[in-house]
């Protein structure tokens, strides 16, 4: 396993080379990625030691919410039970995995703060170790959506491939999230309880458990709710048998090169603190 450490710089306040230690920052942490990985399974085993089922807790909680919501849900909006459970199934998972990721986005360096005092890894680092902890988390629900598609019959076509430029979106967007929250977090420590409000109040702005057709004419302006956008380039492949729209797409991947800009450059210019902050 190849060690994360960083290259060496001659510290000289005239020149700080911010940007060329972040950069460097973000090399040596892909390149280390199996020890984020390591990590992030090492919380896996920690957060669930004791436990009989460990994380499939998830998957059993998951699955009894579609089921409740889908029976409940599909008889107030007088959907089709068949055609309703695989598009909540779907959400749900994707939006339990959105949900969990950003709160733990914003305590991913403060809970390593230990590590960032005593060690010279990169932070990038415990951002990949924060992905792949809730990807990992995420997996164990899976094959829910395997079961629902086959209880309901509904088996999509060869558009399901492109849920995987869906999940390269999600993935880069996980990482911004990670590295702009996990440091103004550790700045301002109150943003972390502003953003699990938000977060609440998303998933009842965003088409989860209701259809973005519902909204008839005024369904564009779900457009402007940034999760919309990542949220249906994983779903329609898989659920409306198509891309989700062209719009869609070109919208999440303008949101995705915001966030990554707004990221970088934040982790550019403050990167050298976050070990005062933590």
């Amino acid at each position: 396993m190849q060690t994360a450490a960083l290259p060496t710089y001659h510290t000289d306040a005239r020149n700080p080379q911010r940007k060329a230690r972040a950069m460097a920052d973000l090399a040596a942490g892909f390149v280390s990625w199996r020890l984020a990985w390591a990590l992030a399974r090492l919380d896996m085993r920690n957060r669930y030691r004791g436990s009989v089922i460990g994380p499939f807790w998830v998957t059993l909680s998951t699955a009894i919410m579609v089921a409740g919501l889908g029976l409940l849900y599909s008889q107030l909006l007088k959907q089709d039970l068949a055609t309703y459970l695989p598009h909540l199934a779907v959400s749900l998972i994707v939006w339990n995995t959105i949900a969990a990721l950003v709160p733990d986005s914003t305590t991913c360096l403060t809970s390593a703060e230990g590590v960032i005092r005593q060690l010279p890894l990169p932070l990038t680092t415990h951002a990949l170790r924060c992905i792949f902890r809730n990807a990992f988390s995420a997996a164990h629900s899976l094959p829910l959506i395997a079961v629902v598609f086959l209880v309901t019959g509904h088996m999509p076509g060869l558009e399901a491939f492109m849920v995987i430029p869906g999940l390269l979106i999600l993935g880069v967007n996980a990482f911004a999230a990670s590295l702009f929250l996990g440091m103004i977090c550790a700045r301002f420590r109150d943003i972390g309880q502003i953003v699990t409000n938000v977060m609440q109040l998303a998933f009842f702005m965003t088409p989860v458990i209701w259809r973005a057709e519902l909204l008839g004419p005024k369904a564009p302006l779900l457009l402007l709710n940034p999760f919309y956008p990542m949220l249906e380039t994983i779903r329609a492949p898989l659920v409306e048998g198509g891309m989700g729209g062209l719009t869609v797409w070109i919208v999440a991947l303008l949101y995705t090169a915001l966030h990554c800009g707004v990221a970088l450059a934040f982790f550019i210019r403050f990167r050298s603190r976050v070990a005062f902050w933590v």
